[in-house]
Parts: C-alpha cells; structure tokens; sequence
C-alpha cells in the first residue's frame, strides 16, 4: 500500500511540474508512513513540507495541489491535509484485507525482497580467537551477526557470511604452551601450571589428545623444561615474560614439532566453536584464516601498496602507517624492527582481501571493546584506495549472564565461565537466539536464565511461540470437524468488519515487509523481535475475546482466514530470527 500511494504521489508531481505549477528541478524524497493515530487516516507523508522551501510556496497549498492532481485510486477513501502539510490518505477495507491475500498467496515468501539488489554484502561476525569455547558473551555477537546476515538476504542481498580465525600470534602461542604443560602432566611430569596459561578444562582434554595421537615425542621433563626462567605470579615476577619465555622455551625444545603441537589445540577448538555454531543455527560460507595472510603475501602486498602511496615511514627501527592522515589519533606500528609484522598489519591485508574479492559493502560485527579500532581500519582502507564508507562496523555489547541475582563471573583465561553450549542446552537455542537480539546490540544486556526457562506470556519467545500453536491447534480441530473454510467468504467477511481488533491485526500484518526492509536497512534485527512480540499481543487479545470455531460460517471464516494470515507471517518472523515454530506447546 505504501508502494501504491507513493506512486500517486509521484504522478501527481509529474503532472504539477509539467503543467508548471511545481519547477521542474525538483527532486522530493517521498515518505509514506503509517499514523499513529487512526483517525488521522492510515498512511501519511510530508512530501509538501518537503517541497516547500525549494518550490517557494506554503506546503498547505502544496499539499492541496498534490490532492487535486492525485490519480483516481479505488484503495482510497479520501484524502485530508492536515497540520502545517501533512497528506492523510485513508484506505478501503477491501484494502485493508488485501494483505490476507498477499500473506497466503505467498506465503514464507511474504516480506522477502522480489527483486535482488545488485549489492554483494561480507557479513564477519564472532572471530573468537580459538583459544578456548565459545562462551555466553560470544553468543550474543553470533545471533546478531547471523540474524543480519539472513536478514539482509530477505532483503534481496547477495550475502556471504564469514568466521576470521585468528589462528596465529601470542595468545594462540600461550594456548600452544598450555596445552603442553598439560600433556606434560599427562606424561607424569609434576610443576607448578602458570598464572597466565589457559586452564579450562578442555586443555587438559586437548592435552589428553595430543598424548593418545603423538605419544611421547614432545615430552621433556620439568627440569628442563622450567630451568632459569623468570619467576612467574603470584612468586614477585612478572607473569606476562614468565608466559614469554616458556613459549621461548617450548619453541627451543620442539623446534619444527612445536607447530604440530600448536595445530592439535587450534584444530581441536576450532571445530568445536564450528560445531557449536551449527548447533546454534550459525553456519559460514568461509573460514578464513589469518595465517594464510601471510602465507600467501597478503600483507606483504597490502604494506607494498601503502609504502608506493606513501603512506608507510620509518622510525627507530618501526615500520608506521600514517595512520593520523586520515584522522586517527595516532600513527600505528606495522612492522617491528625484528621484521615481524604486527596483528595491524595483517588486519589491513584482511580489509584488502575482502575488497579485493568483490564485496561491495563490508560488515564487521565486533565486541563493544573494539570501538577505539574503528578509526584505524578505516584509515587503512582510505589508505589503499578503497572507499572507508563501505565498510560498516556494528558493536555489540557481551551479555551478561545471571542466575537469579548473581551474576556469573566469565573468563576464558581462568577456565571459569559458562559455555554458549550449556546455555543451550539449559535454556533452548529457540529463547537463546530470541532473547539476544531483543535489544539493540549496543546496548547493555542482562541475559535472565529464569526468565528464558520460564512459560509464561513475560517470557516473549514463549508468547510468540504459544500464538502459532495456538493457531495450528485451532486448524487442526477444523480439519476434525464437519465445518470446511470457505478464504473467499473468510475475506469478504473480513472486509467489511467493523471490528477494532481485526482492524488492528491487518495493520500490523500490513507493517510486517516495511519492517523486515528497516531491519536490513539498519542492521537492526531487534525490530522484527518487537514485531513478533507486538503481532503475538494483538492476536491473544483478539483470540481470547472471540471463539475461533461458531457456527456461524461468516464469522468462523473471517476469523479463520485472518489467524492463518497471522500464522504465517509469525513462521515468517521466527525464521528470520532462526526461531521455530511449533503447532504444538
């Protein structure tokens, strides 16, 4: 309907500039949106107050020539000017109901995009490095991420979703060494596990591991192993050049087995966060490796290319990128003088790489502490010559987990927190998934165990998901009764009512592929959450106050006909969120 009106809309300018009441260089943004309030009509747009200023008359008068020169429509009723200029168009029943028609015609494709955009869309969310399992917090960025990514896809995109492991620097070292020290404990060695080694569970199980596939040929005693190092915490060292030098130490012992060793903790976590991510409804089209930056000369082309623009000096010894051309707060190291590039360096071949394969419109979905990272990549990118404004950065804020009123500590470091895996299973993936996209992504979040578990119209997914079954339940008596649903009848019923209920469910069914467009728009999946919540409302109310199943066949049609249309388009919903849909609860 919108389409429709904005259509009229343009008509009518084109026939108020060719008969030269308008001037014919003007270029209005027409906006339709929906009234708040009813008696104001259905649809309203401010395209007069937006032409008043460039066509130099008052937008009433504008608005009054729009309505004169308006094309006859049979969806409308009339038309008023209200305010300083606002446009009220009010549309027919016959109207109103079209929408039934539209949802069961087309059915899970209602509210998808008919027509692909050109635009190819990256859409890189968690990147975790794979130093241990994916925990609550990480779940949050994984259900954001891959709502957008599919919403973005209804909205017509071409989209690529992609994991960036982060399989090589110190952190994936200081793993490679606890899982070391571990096997070393297997082998019966006996010492004192570092302050800042990884300490969960799962290393002593990838330790376990690596003894059952490799036997003993990377075991060296304590002795050897902990002779002349630094002293670590809490003994009054320095636990960051203890870890350092152990990892200097487990280098000097392995040598070339060393990366054998680190291979068997990175592929052992890495297919376990993609294993959980599966299981989570998250699934990749790549896998992209941060290693292979260098293997293939990525970054070694991407510093060649900043150095011929002039953009790379040096400086006691460093290799920096001018980064504060282009509006950081900063120069940045990329090669140090030991000739190692750094995390920065391979960032900015990463950023050359997604461009360089096509992308029209990049979206990197980091955790909230990554905000001061912004300005850098971009100015990398500016730097190379691509444009800084097609790559989109979404923060997302951890969530944070209570168990009643105490909050759960998390540390992936310390072994202490509780894994995106067994939140699942405690909780469901359906609340999970719900339940963190509900809120913006860059606000705080507080995630409710109870409230998750809980069955009850305060738990929302529970609501929604209660509103389909309801609806699968009532079909399904039908289909076991003597009664047969009449859609023609159902909707001719339907456009006729008077009822404010009904009324009030074909509006929102009206707003369901506006939203869907919002949402990809602005990468804010949130707003099809509140949909859903909002629809599910509206059709409790309208079900508890009117039986489903009457005798009277133009009732139980009209209300029939009108709770499919809400059914479907919830299955729709849920969908998009990576919800199901049960038809029973």
């Amino acid at each position: 309907m919108k389409q429709h009106i904005t259509a009229l809309i343009q008509a009518a300018l084109d026939t108020l500039v060719q008969n030269g009441s308008l001037p014919a260089d003007i270029s209005p943004s027409i906006m339709v949106e929906n009234t708040r309030d009813k008696s104001h009509g259905d649809l309203a747009s401010n395209v007069a107050m937006t032409l008043a200023k460039p066509a130099r008359r008052n937008p009433r008068d504008i608005a009054t020539m729009i309505i004169e020169a308006l094309p006859q429509s049979d969806m409308l009723t009339k038309t008023e000017i209200a305010g300083p200029g606002f446009i009220n168009f009010f549309i027919t029943s016959a109207s109103a109901t079209k929408v039934v028609e539209d949802i069961l015609a087309q059915g899970t494709d209602f509210g998808r995009s008919k027509t692909a955009k050109e635009d190819k869309i990256q859409v890189e969310f968690v990147s975790a490095n794979p130093t241990g399992p994916l925990h609550v917090g990480h779940g949050r960025g994984a259900a954001y991420g891959a709502t957008v990514a599919d919403i973005l896809a209804a909205d017509g995109y071409n989209v690529s979703r992609e994991y960036y492991v982060n399989d090589a620097g110190r952190q994936m070292d200081i793993l490679a060494v606890s899982v070391w020290l571990r096997y070393l404990e297997h082998c019966g060695e006996s010492f004192t596990f570092p302050a800042n080694g990884y300490k969960g569970q799962y290393v002593y199980d990838i330790a376990l591991q690596a003894k059952q596939q490799h036997a003993d040929q990377f075991h060296h005693s304590a002795e050897i192993v902990f002779t002349d190092l630094p002293l670590d915490e809490p003994e009054g060292g320095d636990k960051e050049k203890y870890i350092d030098a152990l990892i200097v130490r487990c280098n000097e012992l392995l040598g070339d087995k060393f990366k054998t060793l680190f291979d068997v903790g990175l592929e052992a976590i890495r297919e376990d966060i993609r294993d959980d991510l599966s299981g989570f409804g998250v699934d990749y089209q790549e896998w992209f490796s941060e290693r292979s930056l260098t293997s293939t000369g990525d970054v070694d082309q991407a510093l060649a290319r900043l150095e011929a623009s002039g953009h790379l000096f040096e400086k006691e010894g460093n290799t920096w990128f001018k980064s504060t051309d282009f509006g950081d707060d900063k120069d940045r190291v990329v090669k140090r003088a030991n000739g190692a590039t750094t995390y920065f360096a391979s960032d900015i071949a990463y950023h050359m790489n997604k461009f360089d394969r096509g992308f029209d419109k990049v979206i990197n979905i980091w955790g909230a502490d990554h905000h001061g990272y912004i300005t850098r990549v971009k100015a990398a990118i500016s730097a190379l010559g691509y444009d800084a404004n097609r790559l989109v950065v979404k923060l997302v804020q951890f969530a944070i987990l209570y168990r009643g009123a105490e909050r759960v500590q998390m540390s992936t470091r310390s072994g202490s927190f509780v894994t995106l895996r067994e939140l699942r299973d405690e909780v469901g993936t359906d609340a999970c998934r719900f339940f963190y996209v509900t809120r913006k992504a860059d606000n705080h979040m507080d995630f409710d165990l109870e409230l998750a578990k809980s069955q009850s119209k305060d738990n929302p997914v529970y609501y929604i998901q209660y509103a389909h079954a309801r609806i699968c339940s009532v079909m399904e008596k039908l289909a076991n009764s003597e009664w047969q649903l009449d859609s023609q009848n159902g909707l001719q019923v339907l456009a006729d009512s008077s009822d404010d209920d009904e009324k009030s469910i074909l509006n929102q069914l009206a707003k369901y592929p506006e939203t869907v467009h919002n949402a990809a728009t602005n990468f804010e999946p949130h707003l099809i959450a509140n949909y859903l919540k909002d629809l599910a409302s509206a059709f409790h109310t309208y079900y508890n106050s009117n039986k489903m199943l009457v005798e009277d066949a133009k009732q139980r049609d009209s209300r029939l006909i009108l709770s499919l249309a809400v059914k479907q388009v919830l299955a729709n919903g849920l969908a998009l969120l990576s919800v199901s849909a049960p038809q029973r609860m």
